[in-house]
């Protein structure tokens, strides 16, 4: 074998591994964050061969050199109409790779280097609408309770807002991470980066929750069964953050006109961007706050 093709074999397996083994064991275990590096891998192993004329079996340290990393941008932002944040996160995971397949051979440690060096696009900082104490009384009083979906959606939008908690925080809760028979209920979040942490809950939204599981989960629940599961997939499998848009968009539309705080794009994110200002105005000081979010640093 050429010395050429053994280094196009050592990059594809090193893609191979980092996707299937070295990402979902080492770094994280969101299934969205794993779908990012995959789709950015794509993109990029595709622009090389497509744009740039090279081919899998030809494929060598060169093409992650910041040259071919910022044209990949460009084309990104040109061709596909990537956002400035969409090519940041495909860089994002570029670099997580380029990381990992200089930590298998010391010859591609420079390409550390050579990614750094990548500027960030710049972006637009989007100021995130929050919701009124008022907006989230309507939103959570229009679930129709005398139907199951209305009794799932209510108990969604409550453990929104009741913890403040990540999207995929939320979906990511199985039945065991629950405690609610105890002096002081909580629930055993899941961060970024594996952190663990304890949420505490207000009789209301335990007693949303203990409905919502004799309903859906029945007197013995699984406990590895997923809290808010696929109702097409099973309880193994999470409700989809493409379902929960389409149930905060249904509510938005038909709440807005009672309520002019509740926005037509509502988003989960809304909730815990709500909950936070809400604590805020409470009286909870900066640093509470940030350890309920989850954030490593004070300053976000």
């Amino acid at each position: 074998m050429s010395k050429r093709n053994s280094k196009a074999l050592e990059i594809a397996r090193a893609i191979s591994e980092f996707l299937s083994d070295y990402a979902p064991r080492q770094l994280t275990n969101s299934e969205h964050t794993l779908l990012s590096y995959e789709t950015a891998l794509t993109l990029y192993v595709g622009y090389l061969e497509s744009e740039c004329g090279i081919k899998a079996d030809a494929f060598d340290a060169r093409c992650f050199e910041q040259a071919k990393v910022e044209s990949w941008l460009d084309w990104l932002s040109s061709e596909r109409k990537c956002s400035p944040q969409s090519c940041n996160t495909r860089l994002s995971s570029l670099r997580k790779f380029v990381k990992y397949l200089s930590s298998r051979n010391p010859l591609y440690l420079y390409l550390l280097d050579e990614t750094a060096r990548v500027p960030l696009r710049k972006k637009q900082k989007k100021k995130v609408t929050g919701l009124s104490r008022e907006a989230v009384r309507v939103l959570l009083a229009e679930p129709d309770t005398s139907r199951k979906t209305g009794i799932r959606d209510l108990a969604l939008m409550v453990v929104l807002y009741a913890t403040a908690a990540r999207i995929d925080e939320i979906l990511s809760i199985r039945i065991q991470d629950l405690h609610l028979d105890v002096d002081k209920p909580y629930v055993v979040i899941i961060g970024k980066g594996d952190k663990m942490r304890t949420l505490y809950l207000l009789p209301k939204a335990v007693a949303h929750i203990k409905l919502y599981m004799k309903v859906f989960h029945g007197v013995n629940p699984l406990p590895t069964a997923y809290l808010f599961y696929s109702r097409n997939k099973g309880l193994q499998e999470k409700l989809s953050q493409s379902a929960i848009r389409k149930m905060l968009k249904k509510y938005a539309d038909q709440c807005h006109s009672k309520c002019e705080d509740v926005p037509l794009n509502l988003h989960a994110h809304q909730f815990r961007h709500a909950k936070a200002s809400h604590w805020l105005e409470d009286g909870m000081n900066i640093a509470q706050i940030s350890f309920l979010l989850g954030h490593s640093q004070l300053e976000t």
